[in-house]
């Protein structure tokens, strides 16, 4: 195919999609007068390079399924014309494939907080079977590795694949408990028969979460923020669950957070040393200034845990 017939094709393919995505029901014929092609080409168009999409046939003439109406944008509607323009060049570019590229079901089950830079080369395949398992609200089995060996899962209700700073983690309930799962870790997903009902308390908690600690008790921690940095934390939420409790006369906050992990504070805590202070849960303080006096006095670095710290969610 030269490049001349290549863009040629591109155009043509991404003008049908503009109709198609604008609730247009096509006419073969029209189209091959407005394109100056054959019928057979366009039948070729819409039975085989549009294959994946979900079009209905009425009446002789072709339209997208309402419930796909409007989902595309320009940038979308370029890339899929090009796709199925070079398909034949790209046997891995699968019915399926496109297929659920198109499907914008599929975005609703990722949740992206932050950047995106995990690797997951190699778990590409798992990744595809819990987004599909999401979208058909399927249970789940599969192995994860933990600090004290492997376990197996039986029946977990995925609900979305969370992207947390980037990393990638399951969001799902295990039983009555809502958990995370880091996807690095899980192995041998399986898809089951059963089938568990959607949540909007679940999905609101995933919104509005801003750690990955699901399921855990809430426990408020309470600081002091001098005048030198409030502003930064007057800008945005520093903290997870921040919320600037009053304004001080000399500048500083007093800022609370609840939190299933203190983990979602303390690193703050200490990059902005000397300027936070913990007021409450009383010791917290102590034990940040007990293992800085550590470091100082060459004893190695920060440990991860202390005696206050609340457990990891035990997934």
């Amino acid at each position: 195919m030269s490049d001349g017939s290549h863009d040629t094709l591109v155009y043509r393919l991404a003008q049908m999609l503009v109709k198609l995505n604008q609730g247009e029901r096509l006419d073969p014929q029209a189209l091959a007068e407005e394109f100056g092609v054959n019928l057979r080409t366009i039948q070729r168009d819409l039975n085989e390079r549009f294959a994946y999409l979900p079009l209905e046939k009425i009446e002789g003439r072709y339209r997208l399924d309402p419930a796909f109406l409007g989902k595309l944008s320009t940038k979308d509607i370029e890339r899929f014309a090009s796709l199925a323009g070079v398909r034949g060049l790209f046997p891995s570019l699968s019915d399926e494939f496109l297929r659920d590229i198109f499907d914008a079901r599929i975005q609703s089950a990722l949740l992206v907080k932050g950047h995106h830079y995990e690797d997951l080369a190699g778990k590409e395949a798992q990744f595809r079977q819990l987004e599909q398992a999401i979208v058909a609200r399927r249970h789940v089995a599969f192995e994860y590795h933990k600090d004290d060996g492997l376990k197996s899962y039986g029946s977990v209700a995925p609900f979305k694949l969370v992207n947390h700073k980037g990393i990638w983690y399951l969001a799902g309930r295990d039983g009555e408990k809502l958990k995370t799962f880091s996807l690095a870790n899980i192995e041998r997903v399986r898809m089951l028969e059963t089938q568990f009902a959607a949540d909007p308390t679940v999905e609101q908690t995933l919104r509005d979460e801003d750690g990955i600690w699901l399921g855990e008790e809430k426990r408020e921690i309470v600081l002091k923020v001098s005048a030198e940095v409030a502003g930064y934390f007057k800008r945005r939420k520093l903290i997870a669950n921040q919320v600037i409790e009053k304004e001080l006369e000399d500048g500083g906050l007093i800022v609370s957070a609840k939190v299933g992990h203190v983990n979602q504070v303390l690193p703050i805590v200490r990059y902005w040393i000397p300027h936070l202070r913990i007021i409450s849960p009383e010791g917290l303080q102590g034990e940040i200034e007990a293992e800085l006096q550590r470091y100082l006095e060459g004893g190695g670095g920060l440990p991860v845990t202390t005696g206050l710290r609340a457990k990891e969610s035990k997934t």
